[in-house]
């Protein structure tokens, strides 16, 4: 299996880090967000669950703003 794709959006504000995430989805089977903005992880945990996407971990509380997406 291919390595996550990383898609670094630390200096974007929501919606920005979502919508490259949503984007990189598209063509990745699972992707690594590096994201600073303090609403990423509600963004991206709603985005997963619309998807229905497999975020490692607490998507709120990700560890130092790094959320690890994969397809269900």
């Amino acid at each position: 299996m291919a390595p996550p794709v990383t898609v670094d959006a630390r200096g974007m504000r929501c919606p920005w880090p979502a919508l490259r995430l949503a984007r990189a989805m598209r063509d990745a089977h699972e992707v690594l967000l590096i994201a600073d903005d303090p609403q990423a992880g509600r963004e991206v945990a709603a985005l997963a669950d619309e998807h229905g996407w497999l975020v490692e971990g607490d998507a709120v509380a990700a560890d130092a703003g790094r959320w690890r997406v994969r397809r269900g």
